[in-house]
């Protein structure tokens, strides 16, 4: 029983509670969860900046290691053209040593003390690499001293060779020189020291010649020597210690990336746990508030509303409704006692009071429904005397009229007729309509607003009489219908200007009903069936037509109707009032109302009979066309071949004008050697053959053999180089061949003609650079490149130079420039140089189709690319880049 006393004192203390302990209590529930959520996401946060700031250093890091790397490829690039350009200079390299050092010695102090090591590992692999182009310079010195001495040693040896008179060693040093040098300049010293091995060993009885070309042999092997050291140490130093620090800035990359992904899953471990955690506490605070505020409802809202049910009823007239909560000790039940209070003392009043209140509140009522119906209408309302005088309007009709309130509207309107109407005649009709009908409907008139604007209105009005009957004020409404007015004006307009535009279009325009019969039609279409388009308004084709006796199908109409979507353009026929056949190409497009039905059917179309004569006669003119096409390319292929075949006449001509010259050499030695053979013959007949006549006999028979050998071999060279030309121009398969060999070849074959126009050509191409491609078509290239240089670059019998270079373009790719010092292009040549026909020497026998057969044959034979650089006085740069092994598609055509 005592806990039951208990409990029951403690709900009427809670009942008693006052409405300020009640809301102060639940207001320090709600401040003690806001305290702790925020402390919580304070302890968060510090976490979440800290974190953040490790990873925006490991950032840091990573920027760092991204910028060593590149500080090493910069180092690796300077060491790469100091060890193989002889120009470079080592202080490139130092200073791109020295800029990595500093960027090292700053990274280390961005580091955690872990890492630092990796630092210092790159700092010892840095100083070994500058140990090592220190020793790479005092080679490449060494080099350059031994350089300095080779060409006394050449001249030397050479001049050895001269004073011997055994030719065949002569032949064997110069071939083991020529070889040397070939090694040389193909930077291949094991090349050049095998060889100079080989000349040491070789047999050589004369001292001085033994001495030179010893002494020749010691300074290529020891240039070797040297060039072999330098690139074992560019091999084991330079390469094997740039990949240890790249390794190292790998290593030092991937430690920060995976403290980075550590530090990332801690980032998002702790933004979810303080996701969880702001719910949490979230979820608490909006549960106890709603505790607290149910609490408040129920101890303080509840009884308050009870008291005001128990009022409203005690004003609704329920006189028998009593007072709650009148026990309560706090103040609700102060207000609940002086409502008691109040409800007593109504009842007392109630009975003297009631019927004046009923009345009272009638009145109130029905002015309050005039006053709000009067001053809400959006509608304008006014009471005015037959004179013109305002008595009285709503604030809808002042803002109507341009007035801030219905008294300015009263005040500043003296005389209707001249303040507010723009014709004075609409006010004597309006008055002439109030007296004879008592009212006017829909009365529309133009007033001028306080600003000067013009509106337009529309009026409803009755008369108000007095007891004789006499008119003593107008009530009435009034809209603005202005808005309107100029709708229905712009719609008429529109309609205007629509019939205008479509009348000047010259083509059939037309609207069909679901009947279809005409609602719009212009005045082409109009013409055509030869009424006015007013005339046509209501009626079929079928009816227009009938009057010249004439018709023409719907089914096309009734096709749109029954498919709802237009028919797209078609071609259709029909004669017009002049009895014409007139040809159309037409489409018809429906016009849907709001039930997705067919409404209008609009048809367009054009009239393309002019069309239909134009299309025949220029069938028969591509026809004409296409022939002469034909019959021109015939002409142009015919043309090409003859340049070719012209081409081809001109090297012939030069090659045996270079093969005439060893032959005739070997015609006269071959004729003086049968001179003196009668001669020893003679003698040995005579018996008068001495000794010192048959060695004279056999050292001239030996020199004559020597010249005949020589020639006859160069007559051979020359012949070979023309046969595997003139088959390459014939042999139109791939093979692979040589491109360095080729190009001498074809320039062999042309120089003879070149060197008598007192021009020079030079080939530089690169060795070993094979390709797998049309040799004849190249060979045809350079052809017309030369003797198009050669006709147009050189006027006048000017000297100049034709310079060939080849080089090798990447991995699948050649690149071959041919350019010379000649007089050049002007913008406009240059931009027709390759159009075929196109030639600046017509008069002199051109053809135009040199550099177009160029384009061709690059363009579609090799499948490579060309570009032309050229300037009045500057000569001219062809650029050709073609693949190394030609294309399947090309290869195919």
């Amino acid at each position: 029983m005592s806990k039951h006393a208990d409990f029951g004192l403690a709900c009427d203390r809670l009942r008693s509670m006052t409405i300020g302990r009640m809301i102060f209590g639940s207001f320090l529930l709600l401040l003690a969860v806001i305290t702790a959520t925020s402390m919580a996401s304070v302890i968060a946060i510090r976490h979440i900046d800290s974190t953040f700031a490790e990873l925006q250093r490991l950032q840091g890091v990573g920027d760092l290691a991204e910028e060593i790397d590149q500080r090493m490829n910069e180092l690796r690039l300077a060491a790469r053209d100091f060890v193989t350009d002889p120009g470079s200079r080592s202080d490139r390299v130092m200073e791109a040593a020295t800029e990595l050092s500093a960027l090292l010695k700053k990274t280390r102090l961005q580091l955690a003390p872990e890492q630092q090591a990796t630092i210092d590992g790159v700092s010892q692999r840095l100083a070994n690499y500058r140990e090592g182009i220190d020793r790479i310079s005092a080679l490449i010195a060494q080099r350059a001293e031994l350089l300095s001495g080779l060409p006394a040693a050449r001249e030397g040896f050479e001049e050895a060779i001269a004073g011997v008179t055994e030719r065949g060693t002569a032949r064997a040093l110069f071939r083991v020189q020529n070889q040397i040098g070939a090694a040389l300049l193909a930077r291949d010293p094991a090349g050049a020291e095998q060889a100079a091995r080989s000349m040491r060993a070789m047999p050589i009885e004369d001292r001085a010649l033994r001495a030179a070309a010893d002494r020749y042999a010691e300074t290529i092997i020891a240039i070797a020597g040297t060039e072999d050291e330098i690139a074992r140490l560019d091999k084991e130093v330079l390469g094997i210690e740039g990949r240890l620090i790249g390794r190292v800035t790998e290593l030092l990359r991937a430690l920060s990336d995976s403290q980075g992904k550590v530090l990332s899953r801690d980032f998002a471990r702790t933004l979810a746990e303080t996701k969880w955690q702001s719910i949490i506490f979230g979820t608490a605070g909006v549960l106890i508030g709603i505790f607290a505020a149910w609490f408040v409802v129920r101890r303080t809202v509840k009884p308050l509303a009870s008291i005001a049910r128990s009022i409203r009823a005690l004003a609704g007239g329920e006189k028998a409704t009593s007072i709650p909560q009148t026990d309560v000790q706090n103040e609700i039940g102060d207000i609940a006692r002086a409502a008691e209070v109040f409800r007593q003392t109504l009842q007392d009043a109630d009975a003297a009071r009631e019927a004046a209140v009923r009345a009272l509140a009638e009145q109130r009522l029905a002015e309050e429904s005039y006053r709000k119906l009067f001053e809400a209408s959006i509608d304008g309302i006014y009471v005015t005397t037959p004179s013109g005088l305002v008595l009285n309007a709503n604030p809808a009709l002042a803002r109507i009229m341009g007035y801030e309130s219905p008294s300015d509207l009263i005040q500043g309107v003296n005389d209707i007729a001249d303040t507010i109407y723009v014709h004075p005649l609409a006010r004597e009709r309006y008055q002439r309509l109030m007296r004879r009908d008592g009212m006017v409907r829909e009365f529309e008139y133009q007033v001028r607003r306080r600003n000067g604007e013009i509106r337009w209105l529309s009026d409803s009005a009755t008369v108000v009489r007095d007891e004789s009957g006499e008119v003593v004020r107008y009530e009435g409404v009034v809209r603005d219908i202005t808005d309107q007015r100029r709708a229905e004006d712009a719609i008429a307009e529109g309609r205007r200007l629509l019939q205008q535009v479509i009348d000047t279009v010259p083509a059939v325009i037309n609207v069909k009903d679901r009947e279809l019969r005409y609602v719009l039609m212009n005045r082409y279409m109009a013409g055509i069936f030869n009424v006015e388009p007013e005339d046509a308004l209501g009626r079929t084709t079928a009816e227009l037509m009938v009057r010249y006796g004439a018709s023409k199908t719907d089914s096309n109409d009734k096709r749109v109707l029954a498919t709802k979507a237009g028919l797209g353009f078609y071609e259709e026929e029909y004669l017009d009032s002049y009895c014409v056949m007139r040809q159309w190409l037409v489409n018809k497009l429906p016009l849907l109302d709001a039930d997705g039905e067919v409404d209008k059917i609009v048809t367009v179309a054009l009239d393309i009979g002019e069309r239909k004569k134009s299309e025949l006669e220029m069938r028969k003119a591509k026809e004409a066309a296409e022939t002469a096409l034909r019959n021109l390319r015939e002409t142009q292929a015919s043309l090409i071949e003859a340049e070719k075949l012209a081409a081809l006449g001109r090297m012939v001509a030069g090659v045996a004008h270079e093969v005439n010259n060893p032959v005739g050499i070997s015609l006269t030695v071959a004729s003086a050697l049968e001179r003196k053979t009668e001669r020893f013959s003679e003698a040995v007949t005579r018996g008068e053959l001495r000794r010192s006549s048959l060695n004279e006999f056999i050292e001239t028979s030996r020199n004559a053999a020597a010249q005949l050998v020589a020639n006859l071999n160069r007559a051979a060279e020359l012949i070979q180089s023309f046969k595997q030309v003139a088959a390459d121009r014939n042999y139109s398969d791939q093979r692979t061949f040589d491109l360095a060999d080729l190009t001498e070849q074809v320039v062999m074959s042309l120089r003879p003609g070149v060197r008598r126009q007192n021009l020079t050509i030079n080939v530089d191409c690169q060795p070993d650079l094979v390709m797998n491609s049309y040799p004849g078509p190249y060979g045809q290239v350079l052809t017309n490149l030369i003797l198009n240089a050669v006709a147009h670059a050189f006027p006048d019998g000017r000297s100049g130079v034709i310079e060939i270079r080849a080089r090798e373009s990447g991995r699948d790719n050649v690149e071959i420039v041919f350019s010379d010092n000649g007089c050049g292009m002007s913008l406009d040549v240059r931009r027709r140089a390759f159009d075929p026909f196109f030639t600046t020497r017509r008069d002199q026998g051109g053809t135009g189709l040199g550099l177009h057969i160029v384009y061709s044959i690059v363009t579609n034979r090799l499948g490579g690319r060309l570009d032309l650089d050229s300037e009045p006085g500057a000569g001219t740069r062809i650029q050709i880049i073609l693949p190394r092994t030609a294309p399947l598609e090309q290869a195919a055509e």
